[in-house]
């Protein structure tokens, strides 16, 4: 079950692409039935997801960290 999906690198992939594949992930190995192999493709895929999602928020929160302590009179 392992397709160039499952192993492509994350780097330019949204956000939104990369929670809902994780959504989807995660709903394929709650359902069941699949062979040891193709859950642990998956288990991993769902982690490298995980963390690319991670890595948005972390970002994100920085960004408007940033934006709150921007001090108005440093602006022109």
């Amino acid at each position: 079950m392992a397709s160039e999906k499952d192993t492509k690198n994350t780097g330019d992939t949204s956000y939104e692409a990369c929670r809902d594949e994780l959504v989807e992930v995660v709903r394929l190995l709650e359902q069941g039935g699949l062979d040891l192999d193709a859950s642990l493709t998956l288990w991993e895929r769902g982690e490298l997801l995980a963390k690319r999602c991670e890595d948005y928020l972390a970002g994100a929160r920085k960004r408007i960290e940033d934006a709150l302590s921007t001090d108005p009179s440093d602006e022109a």
